[in-house]
């Protein structure tokens, strides 16, 4: 016996469907099956926006230290957490010296983010999608709206993060 013919003999034994009956699929059987996958595609979307809506994201109270302003150089940036919390920021040191922090998290399907030195560019490779590193606006590609950012400002060398107050003399 040939070293083919033994694999095609242990292939049939790990999986006895003949072929024949691999391919009687009626078409009833089939549309089944398309509503079913439909069905649980739809309840789980239902269950992701209704979780948005019903337990939206904690915002961030407080001041919070991130590192010493020496530790990011000029065009570098430094990830971190806030404390109890999951969402992932980014804190960028900018050409022109100024700091920045955004959520590291695109908005148009949360990928990962991450500045272009240089640039001025913060951008997704998922998608293609870039924000303006300044402000955090969308510049090109899907996102629908700008990163969140916090507010960025200094304790003696310090580097720390607030929420951004909304001002409310308008």
């Amino acid at each position: 016996m040939s070293k083919e013919d033994n694999l095609n003999e242990n292939w049939k034994k790990d999986f006895p469907i003949k072929k024949q009956e691999s391919t009687q699929v009626s078409r009833r059987d089939f549309a089944k099956f398309l509503t079913f996958v439909s069905g649980g595609l739809m309840v789980g979307s239902g269950f992701v926006t209704a979780k948005a809506y019903l337990l939206p994201k904690e915002e961030v109270m407080g001041e919070h230290f991130i590192c010493n302003k020496e530790e990011v150089p000029v065009g570098g940036t430094r990830g971190f957490v806030i404390e109890g919390s999951a969402i992932p920021y980014i804190l960028i040191h900018l050409e022109s010296g100024d700091f920045r922090a955004y959520e590291q998290k695109c908005t148009h399907l949360s990928c990962s983010v991450f500045y272009k030195p240089g640039t001025g560019i913060i951008h997704c490779p998922c998608h293609e999608g870039s924000f303006d590193a300044m402000t955090g606006d969308v510049i090109a590609g899907p996102p629908p709206r700008a990163l969140p950012q916090l507010e960025v400002f200094f304790k003696d060398a310090g580097v720390y993060v607030k929420a951004i107050s909304e001002n409310k003399d308008s």
